[in-house]
């Protein structure tokens, strides 16, 4: 009669985590992971303003690789709560892809900014002592050849999207063999593609201080570039998991997640090489 009273059955009582839940939602254990994760982020900050007005560099080092530390441990445990205690039921798997929607969303809006800036500065060049005329690109600037690295790098991404897409149907028909075989051939490709990002950079006939162009290329380009990396790393990180067989066909949100981030990666990829390397040049 207490269970009744107290709006209760007895069979929603539990007697450990994740037992006999009366409901379909997660509701988390106590985690250190978003305090230290605030301390880590606070330490990586205040180690770059130090280290941008000519202190050590050692601070903000600290507080990088304690970004890192945190990154790893609290997305060990969301791995444990979705493998070992099926904890990631359907309702939490729509809040998950909630959560990476407005995530992308949110990195769309970051790489507009960019766009805004690089068009902003071409369809209105400034008149000034080094571009007299108000012309664009600005004199003294050579550009890349937009039908040769740039287009290569492009095919490169393109089929990475491909691969990954490949991986995806094989993770729905239970072939983890080959959705590994594919997941590893995007990670190959996204590697690729940072090497000669980085080859493009190095040969580079401009720096970054050198004008307008220059710094609306490496601030879109590089953030791409950037992103691409943490795309690899989510991939490869999705390669190990497959050959653990912590996805199945009906879930592997974790993998999607990644292809969705990877796909938008692609996506940027194309406007920038529309609108910086051809359009813009």
């Amino acid at each position: 009669m207490a269970d009744i009273t107290h709006g209760h059955t007895p069979t929603e009582t539990t007697a450990g985590a994740g037992e006999a839940i009366p409901h379909p939602y997660h509701l988390l254990n106590p985690s250190p992971w978003p305090l230290l994760g605030a301390f880590a982020a606070g330490l990586l900050a205040t180690g770059m303003v130090i280290y941008m007005h000519g202190g050590t560099w050692i601070i903000a080092l600290l507080g990088f690789l304690s970004v890192l530390g945190v990154m790893f441990g609290w997305w060990r445990d969301i791995i444990k709560e979705s493998v070992k205690e099926k904890a990631h039921t359907p309702i939490v798997k729509i809040g998950l892809r909630y959560g990476m929607s407005l995530f992308i969303a949110s990195e769309v809006m970051f790489f507009s900014a960019f766009f805004w800036a690089f068009y902003d500065a071409a369809l209105f060049p400034k008149v000034s002592p080094d571009n007299p005329a108000g012309v664009w690109p600005p004199p003294k600037i050579e550009t890349f050849d937009p039908f040769h690295l740039p287009l290569m790098m492009t095919l490169i991404l393109l089929l990475s999207g491909v691969t990954v897409t490949w991986a995806h149907h094989a993770l729905q028909e239970g072939k983890n063999n080959e959705a590994a075989k594919a997941l590893g051939i995007t990670v190959l490709l996204g590697v690729m593609f940072s090497f000669f990002q980085g080859y493009e950079y190095s040969h580079a006939a401009f720096g970054f201080q050198d004008g307008i162009f220059p710094s609306t290329f490496y601030m879109a380009t590089g953030f791409h570039g950037f992103h691409v990396i943490i795309g690899t790393i989510f991939l490869a990180v999705c390669w190990f998991r497959v050959q653990k067989g912590h996805f199945t066909p009906k879930s592997h949100f974790g993998f999607e997640a990644a292809a969705w981030y990877w796909h938008f990666v692609d996506v940027v990829w194309l406007f920038l090489y529309v609108s910086v390397y051809w359009w813009g040049s």
